[in-house]
């Protein structure tokens, strides 16, 4: 297991990216990539939401497939996965956020070499740090590639942060801006959950525009807009974050949303 993986078992519900390690018959044994190669099983239910009558005419051996986590029985080591409940966007929207991860681990070795520590020494000083203020490790480098000075505005010190910033800026060119914000969200309702998702429908992609929504907290979700320009970005963010509000009080619960500092 990398420094990247901070837990040992996937939680119920997670994407996970599996290498497709055998296919039987009745189902197939696939590899987790991000858990230090733990097994995982999808049952021939589980492959396609047709008609099954080949399995080796959906998955095949030595494949790279994103599924989603079913159930997670630790004692007996077995993680149920699902094909068929990940959709197209999904299945983007994971490799994406795990290529940018294993490039970020890369990035960090070169920031490692230079600041003259040991790459999980850097993980434990700072990194561990950066990945939960802007989301991802990623993020981290990104921002500083755009904004050089966001370290220093967000509080952080060290001799590394200018070996970290060289790095970003040497590696990453993203060709868009992005800005954080926040909304929360709840609902005392017996269907509370539904009501939250509903809510959180509102915010989507726009035609030039990607909108991310990642849970931080009960009630709160971290909202990443990354547009052509800020202003562009912030008019997005409060849009969506008004209808999502709209939607939430429709149902009968509570929202807020705001831009964080």
């Amino acid at each position: 297991m990398t420094s990247t993986e901070e837990y040992e078992w996937p939680s119920e519900g997670e994407l996970v990216i599996c290498n497709v390690k055998t296919v039987k018959d009745f189902g197939s044994f696939l590899t987790l990539e991000e858990y230090d190669g733990k097994e995982g099983f999808v049952h021939i239910s589980e492959i396609s939401s047709g008609w099954v009558k080949r399995i080796k005419d959906h998955i095949q051996e030595g494949e790279k497939r994103v599924c989603k986590v079913l159930r997670v029985d630790k004692h007996k080591g077995h993680i149920d996965l699902s094909l068929k409940q990940v959709n197209e966007h999904q299945k983007r929207e994971k490799l994406q956020a795990w290529k940018n991860q294993k490039k970020a681990d890369n990035l960090l070795s070169i920031v490692a070499e230079r600041f003259g520590k040991d790459k999980e020494e850097c993980y434990e000083e700072f990194a561990f740090e950066l990945s939960d203020k802007y989301g991802s490790l990623y993020k981290a480098f990104e921002k500083c590639s755009l904004d050089p000075e966001i370290l220093a505005k967000d509080g952080f010190e060290g001799d590394w942060i200018d070996h970290f910033i060289d790095v970003a800026e040497e590696n990453i060119s993203p060709p868009y801006v992005s800005i954080d914000g926040f909304v929360e969200i709840s609902s005392t309702n017996p269907d509370g959950i539904d009501d939250i998702n509903y809510a959180l429908s509102a915010f989507e992609d726009t035609e030039d525009s990607k909108v991310e929504v990642n849970y931080v907290a009960a009630p709160k979700y971290r909202v990443e807009i990354q547009s052509e320009d800020y202003k562009k970005a912030e008019e997005i963010f409060e849009d969506q974050a008004q209808e999502a509000v709209k939607k939430i009080e429709e149902r009968g619960g509570e929202g807020s949303f705001y831009r964080e500092g």
